[in-house]
């Protein structure tokens, strides 16, 4: 065999070695949607017996065992560049605590699946903060999604202000506006943290607030006794919902382009949406299914470009 060939038969088996493992990160974006999309109706299981403070207590120790576990059986650093500790306990305390709480009484007070509709209205907050705080280029494409938004979050809660301002609707979009600033904010810091050790720690330090929280407004947390089917949901949660998905998430974007791995958070609303009429016998009416589609739409037009940058992964 020439040189060339060998040459022409090593570069062969790199495209299929590269195929086969892009293939598997496609097969993980699937996963994780279903992770992340699930995730929302384990906790519908769960806070009928757990309150809201009780659950994220449980899930987010359990889902920062999990990812700490994770990260270092898998030979990840976890290490914090010296100054940044404090720009992660920010994130943490937006992206983590404040997402956990508020996504939680926001399921108490309303249906989940508006719910999973209004939070992740995200990345058109993201857009319009890292226009406020960095710089960014609002472009025609992200001002047409933000009017879409808008528009999709106006039909959608309109209606339900025949009845006052529901509660669930200002701690979805509080949900949504937390994880926003926080994704921005480590860029606006120019955090040089590793992704994966910023989501564990911004976890961890979630956790502390949550931990706090819980001790100030509740005192201790309840964890037992509980039924069979909560213990299955929080374990869901914080194994699976928290824990794991994270891990998955940052293998899949190290392993994917921006893009199709942005297909993943644009699948976990519709997963959360269909298994909330499902499992939870929801059934969203007409405004919601106009706001639903819109709110997708203005999403996918930030979330689907070119150069769009990844949105920090849910918890």
């Amino acid at each position: 065999m020439s040189q060339g060939e060998a040459q022409a038969g090593n570069r062969a088996d790199v495209a299929k070695n590269g195929a086969g493992v892009a293939g598997k990160a496609k097969l993980l974006v699937l996963v994780l949607a279903l992770a992340w999309g699930l995730n929302w109706i384990a906790a519908a299981f769960a806070l009928p017996e757990l309150s809201p403070w009780s659950l994220r207590f449980l899930g987010c120790s359990l889902g920062a065992v999990t990812l700490f576990t994770a990260a270092i059986l898998s030979g990840h650093s976890l290490k914090v560049p010296r100054g940044e500790a404090k720009h992660i306990a920010v994130a943490g305390f937006c992206n983590v605590a404040l997402f956990q709480i508020l996504s939680a009484f926001a399921q108490t007070s309303g249906a989940t699946s508006r719910a999973i509709i209004i939070t992740y209205s995200m990345p058109i907050w993201a857009t319009v903060l890292s226009w406020l705080m960095l710089g960014e280029k609002l472009d025609r494409i992200r001002g047409i999604a933000f009017v879409v938004c808008v528009a999709g979050l106006g039909i959608l809660v309109w209606p339900l202000f025949a009845n006052g301002f529901p509660p669930t609707v200002y701690l979805s979009l509080s949900c949504a506006l937390g994880w926003a600033f926080a994704t921005v904010y480590m860029k606006w810091v120019k955090a040089t943290v590793e992704p994966l050790a910023n989501a564990a720690w911004q976890l961890l330090f979630g956790f502390f607030f949550i931990a706090a929280g819980n001790f100030i407004f509740e005192g201790a947390p309840h964890v037992w006794p509980l039924r069979h089917e909560t213990i299955i949901a929080v374990l869901y949660v914080g194994i699976f919902g928290v824990g794991l998905a994270h891990f998955l998430w940052w293998a899949i974007v190290a392993k994917l382009p921006t893009t199709t791995a942005s297909i993943g958070a644009l699948l976990v609303p519709v997963i959360g949406v269909t298994a909330s009429t499902l499992f939870l016998h929801e059934r969203p009416s007409l405004p919601d299914i106009v706001g639903f589609v819109l709110i997708f739409i203005a999403a996918a037009c930030v979330l689907l470009q070119p150069n769009t940058r990844r949105p920090e992964p849910r918890t």
